[in-house]
């Protein structure tokens, strides 16, 4: 199965009263680039959450985001500030003695006053126990996120080999057509040249045969083209396999489809036939669109 570069994964996980939102994309990279962005409390995780991501993607460029915010949802942990308490009792008894004021705090008056009871955060990375915790959650998410983006990466990546296989097919059409024009060059060109020798002698000079045979050998080893058309065909049959192969293809199949365009430029320069110069012409357009196409796999 061949895969795309081009992908997108989300997960959701929650702990220590936090919900966090993890989005992981990727698009085409001659490399395989990450990019996290994260709270700068998790940096020390980055590291091995990367690796994560080398496991599973070997090409491409991945932003991954994540976003930590507190979970509405939770009631929160609230603690009485005994220090708060105590400053305000202290000031209403400072009151009393300086100005002579009446009055006395109650237990409702006092629980209103701000700064009293305070939300208890959870001290997440507070020691290694909480690193630990903290790091195989956000893991857990990662790989969520990663398999959505996979599959997202698998199911392009079988659209792009389907029309790779197809333009292959067109590529064949013109090799087989190549091959059967192959055998007929030479003698088309041995069939023009004498006729272009007789337009231009008026009958009372006999050409050499012998030189003939020798200017018509020198012709058809310099336009044999049967090496390149082994080659291209050696090559159609190796692109269809790699389409076939679960690793990573992008990198071979790119050198495959240079070598291809080599051997078509190599015909083209050989072959001194029209119909041929045709199909070549006509092959170079379509390795074009395999390249583009090509460029989008891992």
């Amino acid at each position: 199965m061949s895969f795309s570069m081009t992908g997108y994964g989300q997960s959701a996980v929650q702990f220590g009263g936090y919900k966090v939102q993890i989005e992981v994309k990727s698009v085409n990279h001659r490399y395989c680039e990450i990019v996290m962005r994260i709270p700068r409390e998790w940096g020390q995780m980055e590291d091995s959450l990367k690796r994560l991501i080398q496991d599973a993607i070997k090409r491409g460029r991945i932003d991954v985001f994540m976003n930590k915010e507190q979970d509405t949802g939770q009631v929160p942990s609230l603690k009485l500030n005994y220090a708060n308490v105590q400053s305000y009792l202290q000031a209403g008894q400072e009151l009393t003695e300086r100005y002579g004021m009446n009055g006395t705090l109650d237990i409702n008056q006092l629980l209103a006053l701000p700064g009293v009871m305070t939300t208890e955060q959870p001290s997440e990375l507070a020691d290694e126990e909480g690193q630990a915790q903290w790091q195989q959650i956000l893991g857990q998410g990662l790989q969520e996120a990663l398999q959505n983006l996979l599959e997202m990466r698998a199911r392009e990546g079988i659209h792009l080999a389907n029309d790779l296989r197809e333009r292959l097919n067109l590529l064949e059409q013109h090799y087989r057509k190549m091959c059967e024009l192959a055998p007929t060059v030479v003698e088309e060109h041995r069939v023009r040249l004498v006729q272009r020798l007789s337009e231009l002698q008026d009958g009372s000079y006999h050409w050499d045969d012998s030189r003939i045979s020798m200017e018509i050998a020198v012709f058809a080893d310099r336009s044999n083209i049967d090496e390149e058309l082994t080659r291209l065909n050696s090559h159609f049959q190796q692109c269809r396999l790699l389409l076939e192969s679960n690793d990573a293809i992008g990198r071979r199949l790119d050198f495959l489809i240079q070598e291809m365009n080599r051997e078509v430029n190599t015909i083209g320069s050989k072959a001194n036939h029209l119909a041929l110069t045709n199909h070549v012409v006509e092959m170079k357009a379509e390795l074009e669109k395999v390249r583009e196409q090509a460029a989008n796999l891992e």
